[in-house]
């Protein structure tokens, strides 16, 4: 496995290490020791599946806050997505930046998303199925979300009209000064 810094504190990009022949390749796309050298969390609790049948499926900005915040461990099986995280870290040197991502199934990338960071994806091609692994049980009451189109980010979808849930659609615009920000996130 590779691990690759960003620019985003704590969110690397992984890739396969690929032994591969004719028939297509091999490679490890998790170890626990090889996270644990990487400082990374390893324990994972839930894996989630998500699959996406209409191009520009929008799903985000979405995070955890308090001791249900999570590491997430995100990997696309089939098609294309654009991948998006935000740093909402109070005390982290890139707080309030944000990095996209293009995960594919030929690429086989993943991305490590740390405690503190909103992250959500939108389908570039028709279907998409994506998986990813987290460090703590979902928990409805401690799910926070930032809409999609907040001005402070300017995230540059490649759509202005997204395929969303009501949920998403109707997210609140990110306040900076939020006290859940300050429950939410350890030292970095």
């Amino acid at each position: 496995m590779i691990f690759l810094p960003t620019e985003l504190k704590g969110v690397h990009v992984i890739d396969i290490e690929k032994i591969g022949d004719d028939r297509g390749f091999f490679g490890r796309s998790f170890c626990i020791d090889e996270f644990n050298n990487a400082g990374l969390e390893s324990n994972f609790v839930q894996q989630n599946i998500c699959k996406s049948s209409n191009l520009f499926t929008l799903r985000g900005m979405h995070y955890q806050v308090g001791v249900h915040a999570e590491d997430k461990y995100i990997r696309c099986h089939k098609g294309v997505i654009l991948d998006v995280i935000i740093d909402i870290r109070k005390n982290s040197p890139s707080f309030l930046s944000y990095e996209t991502f293009e995960l594919t199934e030929d690429n086989s990338k993943a991305l490590y998303v740390p405690k503190g960071c909103a992250h959500g994806f939108i389908t570039l091609t028709e279907e998409a199925l994506v998986s990813y692994l987290v460090s703590t049980r979902y928990s409805p009451e401690n799910e926070k979300g930032i809409r999609w189109n907040d001005p402070m980010f300017n995230i540059k979808w490649p759509s202005d009209n997204p395929v969303l849930s009501d949920k998403d659609a109707n997210h609140i615009y990110f306040d900076p000064k939020s006290k859940a920000l300050d429950d939410n996130y350890l030292e970095i």
